[in-house]
């Protein structure tokens, strides 16, 4: 144990890592007016962006959006700083559709540092933290049999505190890979976090060891993007945030380029698999298998001819390119062949080599889904250390995080977003209640309500949670209000006017190979048809009030998807019924008659917190379900004779 410098403090909060999601969670503590100081191995590691250079993405842009709504930075941060943006899968319905931003990641960082810097109640300390601090807890009604009161810094200062959000990111005993040369460091060559995860384990909490990985960097003027293809951004911009003015983020946008692997590329990869640390046995950790290195697609895929590769540029003031699609752990000298195989990189000069790096992070299912340690009271945890991947996955784990320890200081309610509410409820549920054994990665086909959990609406579904909380303002509030009315009002506008089989009426739908009427119609069910649009249905519609762009957009989704949108509804409300079914914290499993004896190992080390969350549990079967329903109804029905 390290001796202690002298120096003592006492804080409300001590937030322990400064990636994305130790920001979210230092702001949002900040900002409920309690006192928080965020630690980091380096100031100048703050937001940082060791692998791509994005924000958002296929699913991603959701949560980023959820998170704004919420009362978040990381959309108003990508607002500021972005360089490109692109609305993916605009080809499919409204519930896939996901906005993708590039960063200038340095800038991404020095704002995001800035803002945390001018936050009021915020302190930031570069201080590395070795040690946990924490007593027996004798008053526990949940079940904690220990309770945090502080933490030690390397140099020996002690930060007495009743909350800590871990938020360490891929830093715990991190050693990067590229090839035989390994280096026990973090992300960039900056310096791993070595003692925290001792500490860890003396608590009790169980730790695993996963691994992720990132390409190498090119400079770009060694490369020859002509014989790429040119992507280009969209020609209208859509915000991150619904803060930001649309009209702000109106830019000059640079260009990405995709380029492909070709069959010279996987034999230069095949041939020296057993120089890779992942093949080799050198890697211990589980990598994610929804972002494989190319090492991994060229084995694992080994039918395709070739792979996608983007050229992303890192910044404005760089001349760094990311190889998007390309991470490895190959040895230098491998790794250059190869890249020098793609067309348009055949004379490339390698910025920074490309590597894996492996660290220590928790099994999650320690955690109650409002992220708290079950035998820990005032200990949250968020981000990668929670076994999942990708920026925007910790950003919203790391929000959750900081506000539950805000809520348990404020003695208020902790806040759980359910799978109905949110893709944050899916990311969550799915770390607290199943077998994780590879790092997680948040995807569309993961949320059973997709249709209701849209990017575009994630205003009108949190807006409202977050003024609860306390991080959206009042003038916000009022202005959702605002925007529910003016839908609300041209729906119903919308299904009462009437268009009739005039002339004129039958040549415009014929203009736009519609069937024409043989009665009269409503606007609403005209929008619905395939071939028209609320935009188009302006021409006979002369009465249409003069509505914002997102307004138009509910409409027009609301009206087009009713049907199906409904018939969600109806599945919500039953799976609410069953998450509104509690399972006492002090149930003893051992107790009920008839549950099998794999569902009772399971339910003890999960301690599920409802019977929904117990159904989802791996290894929990329907009948289990079932005889639980059924002894918890005895149990309840005792209890209230009692």
């Amino acid at each position: 144990m390290l001796k202690t410098s002298g120096i003592r403090e006492k804080v409300d909060v001590c937030v322990v890592g400064a990636g994305h999601a130790g920001c979210e969670a230092a702001l949002a503590c900040a900002r409920l007016g309690l006192e928080t100081v965020i630690f980091t191995v380096s100031v100048d590691s703050i937001a940082l962006m060791p692998c791509n250079p994005n924000i958002g993405g296929s699913s991603k842009g959701h949560l980023v959006r959820e998170l704004d709504a919420l009362g978040g930075e990381m959309g108003k941060n990508i607002d500021k700083t972005f360089i490109q943006s692109k609305m993916l899968n605009v080809s499919k319905g409204p519930a896939v559709h996901s906005l993708r931003a590039q960063a200038d990641k340095a800038e991404y960082s020095r704002a995001m540092r800035k803002v945390l810097e001018n936050q009021d109640h915020l302190t930031i300390k570069q201080a590395e933290i070795c040690e946990l601090l924490w007593e027996e807890n004798t008053n526990s009604d949940d079940n904690a049999t220990k309770k945090i009161v502080g933490v030690k810094t390397f140099t020996g200062a002690i930060y007495e505190c009743r909350a800590v959000v871990l938020c360490t990111g891929t830093y715990l005993n991190a050693r990067c890979l590229c090839g035989e040369a390994i280096t026990h460091t973090g992300p960039n060559g900056l310096m791993a976090a070595t003692h925290l995860s001792a500490s860890l384990e003396e608590m009790g909490i169980e730790m695993r060891r996963f691994k992720t990985g990132t390409p190498a960097r090119m400079d770009r003027r060694s490369i020859d993007f002509s014989k790429m293809e040119e992507q280009f951004g969209d020609e209208r911009v859509v915000p991150f945030s619904f803060s930001t003015n649309p009209e702000d983020v109106q830019i000059d946008q640079v260009s990405c380029y995709l380029t492909y692997t070709n069959e010279r590329t996987h034999e230069i990869i095949r041939a020296n698999l057993d120089r890779s640390p992942i093949y080799a046995g050198i890697i211990e950790g589980t990598g994610p298998r929804y972002c494989p290195s190319i090492e991994d697609k060229v084995v694992k895929f080994a039918e395709k001819e070739r792979h996608q590769v983007f050229m992303e540029p890192e910044g404005l003031h760089t001349n760094e390119m990311y190889v998007g699609g390309m991470s490895s752990s190959l040895p230098e000298d491998v790794q250059l062949a190869m890249y020098r195989t793609v067309p348009g990189l055949e004379h490339c000069k390698i910025v920074r080599n490309a590597y894996a790096i492996e660290y220590d992070c928790i099994n999650s299912k320690q955690l109650y889904p409002t992220l708290r340690f079950k035998d820990v009271e005032g200990l949250y945890s968020g981000g990668q250390l929670n076994g999942s991947s990708g920026y925007e996955e910790a950003a919203v784990q790391g929000f959750m995080a900081g506000v539950n320890a805000a809520m348990f200081l404020l003695s208020r309610e902790q806040i759980i977003l359910d799978r109905s509410e949110a893709y944050i409820g899916v990311l969550i549920d799915d770390l607290v209640t199943k077998e994780n054994n590879e790092p997680y990665r948040m995807m569309t086909s993961r949320a059973e309500y997709r249709l209701l959990l849209r990017q575009d609406n994630a205003d009108l579904r949190l807006r409202e949670k977050g003024y609860q909380i306390g991080l959206i303002s009042k003038e916000q509030y009022q202005s959702l209000l605002k925007k529910k009315q003016m839908i609300k009002e041209e729906i119903c506008r919308m299904k009462e006017h009437t268009v009739g089989a005039s002339k004129e009426n039958q040549d415009f739908l014929i203009r736009h190979n519609s069937s024409t009427l043989k009665t009269g119609s409503n606007l609403a069910e005209l929008v619905c048809r395939p071939e028209l649009s609320y935009e188009i249905l302006s021409e006979i519609d002369p009465d249409r009030p003069s509505l914002p762009a997102d307004v138009i957009e509910q409409v027009e989704i609301e009206i087009k998807y009713e049907g199906y949108i409904e018939r969600q509804l109806r599945q919500v409300e039953q799976f609410k019924k069953m998450e509104r079914k509690k399972i006492p914290a002090d149930i003893d499993y051992d107790s009920v008659p008839s549950l099998r004896i794999e569902a009772r190992q399971k339910l003890k080390s999960f301690h599920p917190m409802s019977i929904g969350q117990a159904s989802r549990i791996s290894g929990v079967s329907p009948a289990d379900v079932s005889v639980l329903l059924v002894y918890l109804e005895q149990y309840n029905r005792k209890d209230k004779v009692e």
